[in-house]
């Protein structure tokens, strides 16, 4: 649809057909604060607008609806604001989207009238709500225009310092709004959406909102937060959208719902962070915090912290689409350790079933004769097994008509459009995981399959589902967003009954609010170029101000530039993406053709070495993802989390921490060049030892294709592994050794690691 650069169509969709019987609602002011059991309750008016041309009047011949807000405080950084406009008004325990940490309890609110309306505060006599129902001061001259109608004017103190606006006077002229505080959308006399706005100042930054492949300041920008296959990772689309921002003004906000949202930060109206949920529940969390680190812990202390990932894990896993046989796998698993490549996974994709994506959760016997051999075989060698698979059962399987028999697939459905599904097999129905026997069926095939030794099973898809089916425990609007957090939590449960907490993990694609709990997420299906690598390292940046620890992508791209399934990444860029890959949390090759190192003898030396540079840092991830679960902090991270401060670091998205101490700038072209920036600070040049002093630009450095920018901060001291391994079951962990980086340190030649890397 053509944009229309007017609030009242492109955030309210007035001119879509479908509107022609809906009645939109602006709220006023409160009419009454209240309080229970330590609570607040928020009595708003909403008035009706009726719509002439592009503008929206007050319709005075609609009675006011009036709507009760729930003000709940928790702890000291967070407060909720909460409207049920239906009769649909679920309990938090009931809510998989919540996972309250333990000691984030609730804090009683008082209320006090002021001379200007009202303000809540907690126990320690901090403000955490201000209410203004008080004209501002006028001059009267004329009334060539009416005065505006009273509007929901408040300010938010979720941690009782940070102010956080309502927006209630975002308006040209009383007819011509650019956003409203609060709103509503009725259709056939029940709320189909409701929407809120809060003031953006000028120079106010924005990250965050998920898997975001754009730019790190999302200022000026309109988002649809509706999970898709994004075919890709350069375009709008998302496998990951999350409905929670980051502000570069000292707070978050988390809008809690598996609805579509539509969010427009400062873009719709230049002064507005404004969203639209549709649904009929507005659930919003203000989170304080101040620092990105602590607004994001707080945010996972409301949806819950990331799980532990295994030491394993953090080696290379080896892949390509696919893998069809054990004999090639074993060739495949034989040549990497005669090339002396380390690695610690070996991941079957689409061709482990008897027909390739025909997905049975079984081998195919033909190719795989002895699976459970196959795995132990490949064990002694130090290789663990990963398994693709997606939650679609398809006809002509074994399983389809059990499935289709027990309501495990909904009834009435079409069938869903999946996108990547490359190899024309129909996908017949996504299962039901609201409906609890159909997730213990789905536990209890992937439950023979960890029994019989793989080690993770590759969570794929999960951001569609049959748009015109009944599933059990959700409408399709309520459940689309939601499903893959349903359909991981699955498959992370069973495995960690089968291999314990400290041995469980999946490898997801989809993502909504709180799938950072089980870890681990990839960024799909990224293009083998240089704009792909770009784009991969955007959304796992944004993805990390969203909640994940965990994250990697697929090293070096994972479809071929021109052709799709032909064109093998240059070597260049083989080398560059591993360089990138090697400080992300975690390290998969991964494309529709070859990806192992011996495949590219030229650089194949050159990729052994960074191979074992990843594996000297595995002591430095571990500590880095231990740090991760505990905190706000993600492995891989945006300048901004340690430089929130800095205006500049709000736009760098091609730079990154990997934990705390190392700073890495890849390479992205073929020439070796690009502008780098040094944040605030001192730092050391990890290859010479060398020190400089931020903040400084450091413009059209040229790198050879051995290395890429990295510095570490100054005075950091890292652990790493002392010795060349081939996998992690060779790591004796008591060898640890730490370097740390001060006027001793004078370059990578000189230290362990140049020793063990050979870099």
């Amino acid at each position: 649809m053509k944009q229309r650069n007017r609030f009242v169509f492109d955030m309210l969709d007035q001119d879509l057909p479908e509107a022609a019987d809906e009645l939109v609602r602006r709220a006023g002011r409160p009419i009454s604060v209240g309080g229970r059991g330590g609570e607040a309750v928020v009595r708003i008016p909403f008035r009706a607008r009726r719509l002439e041309g592009p503008f929206l009047v007050p319709d005075p011949t609609v009675p006011d609806r009036i709507v009760d807000f729930r003000v709940r405080a928790y702890g000291e950084e967070i407060l909720r604001l909460t409207a049920v406009f239906g009769d649909r008004d679920p309990a938090d325990e009931a809510n998989p989207l919540l996972e309250f940490d333990p000691e984030l309890g609730p804090v009683a609110l008082r209320t006090r009238v002021t001379d200007d309306g009202w303000e809540l505060r907690d126990g320690a006599g901090r403000p955490r709500l201000r209410i203004t129902t008080r004209d501002g001061a006028r001059s009267f001259w004329s009334d060539l225009q009416p005065e505006p109608e009273p509007s929901f004017d408040a300010v938010v103190f979720p941690d009782g310092r940070t102010a956080v606006a309502f927006a209630p006077d975002d308006e040209f002229f009383p007819k011509q709004p650019e956003s409203f505080a609060l709103g509503l959308v009725e259709r056939g006399g029940r709320t189909d959406r409701c929407l809120y706005s809060l003031r953006a100042a000028h120079d106010e930054k924005f990250a965050g909102t998920g898997e975001r492949f754009t730019g790190m300041n999302l200022a000026g920008k309109t988002l649809i937060l509706e999970n898709t296959d994004a075919l890709g990772v350069d375009n709008r689309r998302a496998y990951k959208n999350v409905p929670f921002y980051v502000s570069s003004r000292g707070y978050g906000l988390l809008v809690l719902t598996s609805a579509h949202v539509r969010l427009s930060l400062a873009d719709i109206s230049t002064r507005a962070a404004q969203g639209l949920i549709e649904d009929d529940l507005l659930d919003l969390f203000f989170i304080g915090g101040g620092s990105p680190e602590k607004i994001v812990r707080n945010y996972r202390r409301i949806t819950g912290f990331p799980r532990p990932v295994p030491l394993w894990s953090y080696g290379t896993w080896m892949s390509r689409m696919s893998y069809f046989s054990a004999d090639e796998t074993r060739e495949v698993v034989k040549r990497l350790r005669e090339g002396r490549f380390p690695c610690d996974v070996v991941h079957l994709d689409t061709g482990w079933f008897r027909r390739s994506w025909k997905c049975e959760w079984e081998f195919g016997p033909e190719n795989f004769p002895d699976p459970e051999a196959f795995i132990a075989e490949l064990s002694e060698r130090g290789i663990r097994v990963s398994l693709w698979q997606l939650p679609c059962v398809v006809a002509g399987t074994e399983h389809y008509e059990t499935a289709r028999a027990l309501g495990y697939i909904p009834e009435k459905r079409e069938r869903a459009e999946l996108g990547s599904n490359f190899s024309a097999v129909e996908f017949d129905g996504t299962i039901d995981f609201t409906n609890p026997e159909a997730t213990a069926w789905y536990q209890g095939l992937l439950e023979r399959l960890l029994r019989m030794g793989a080690a993770v099973i590759k969570t794929d898809f999960g951001e569609a589902i049959e748009e015109n089916a009944e599933y059990r425990g959700a409408p399709y609007r309520l459940l689309h967003n939601l499903y893959p957090l349903l359909y991981q939590r699955a498959a992370y449960e069973v495995t960690k009954r089968v291999k314990g907490e400290n041995e469980a993990m999946i490898w997801a694609r989809a993502g909504w609010i709180g799938c950072q709990r089980y870890p681990i997420h990839w960024g799909g299906d990224c293009a083998s170029s240089w704009d792909g690598l770009a784009g991969s390292i955007r959304g796992g940046l944004h993805l990390g101000i969203s909640g994940f620890a965990f994250w990697s992508h697929d090293v070096s791209g994972f479809h071929g530039v021109p052709s799709f399934m032909n064109s093998r990444p240059a070597d260049d860029l083989y080398v560059r993406w591993t360089q990138a890959g090697v400080f992300a949390s975690h390290l998969r090759y991964h494309g529709s053709n070859a990806r192992e190192p011996y495949e590219y003898p030229r650089i194949a030396d050159l990729v052994r070495n960074w191979l074992n540079l990843r594996y000297a840092l595995i002591p430095y991830l571990v500590e880095a993802g231990t740090e991760a679960i505990r905190t706000g902090y993600p492995v891989l991270r945006a300048l901004v989390f340690h430089h929130s401060d800095d205006p500049t670091c709000w736009g760098i998205d091609d730079e990154f921490y990997c934990g705390p101490s190392l700073l890495v700038a890849p390479i992205m072209n073929s020439e070796g060049t690009r502008d780098l920036y040094l944040p605030d600070g001192e730092w050391i040049d990890f290859w010479s030892g060398k020190k400089l002093t931020g903040p400084r630009w450091i413009k059209e450095v040229t790198y050879p294709l051995e290395r890429i920018p990295v510095f570490a901060v100054a005075g950091a001291e890292i652990p790493v592994y002392p010795e060349q391994v081939q996998h992690t079951g060779e790591m004796d962990l008591a060898r640890v050794t730490r370097i740390r980086f001060d006027s001793g340190y004078s370059g990578i030649s000189s230290s362990i690691l140049g020793r063990v890397t050979g870099l």
